[in-house]
């Protein structure tokens, strides 16, 4: 779903707000997503899921399966979600 189309669902709930006002929420809320992920914390919505950074190790024995040369890896940080009970129940209903 697009960063549009959710605007134009919560302007269908909630028409009493005006478009700005909806993009300012939305993007109030990822940009608190973002902070306290590079802040080092993880973010928890009940009921939907958790995001949290996972550091991947770096690694020498890396191959590029077409030309099989050997590639490194530094290690870096990958954001990773998991999903709540509540929100995996919704999906395979």
């Amino acid at each position: 779903m697009s960063r549009s189309r959710i605007i134009k669902n919560l302007k269908k709930k909630n028409p009493e707000l005006n478009n700005i006002d909806l993009k300012m929420i939305l993007d109030t809320f990822s940009n608190s997503i973002f902070e306290a992920l590079n802040k080092g914390k993880a973010v928890e919505i009940r009921g939907f899921g958790r995001w949290y950074k996972k550091k991947l190790k770096e690694n020498f024995n890396a191959r590029n399966p077409s030309t099989n040369e050997l590639l490194y890896r530094p290690e870096r940080v990958k954001i990773r979600f998991k999903p709540s009970k509540k929100l995996k129940q919704m999906i395979n209903e």
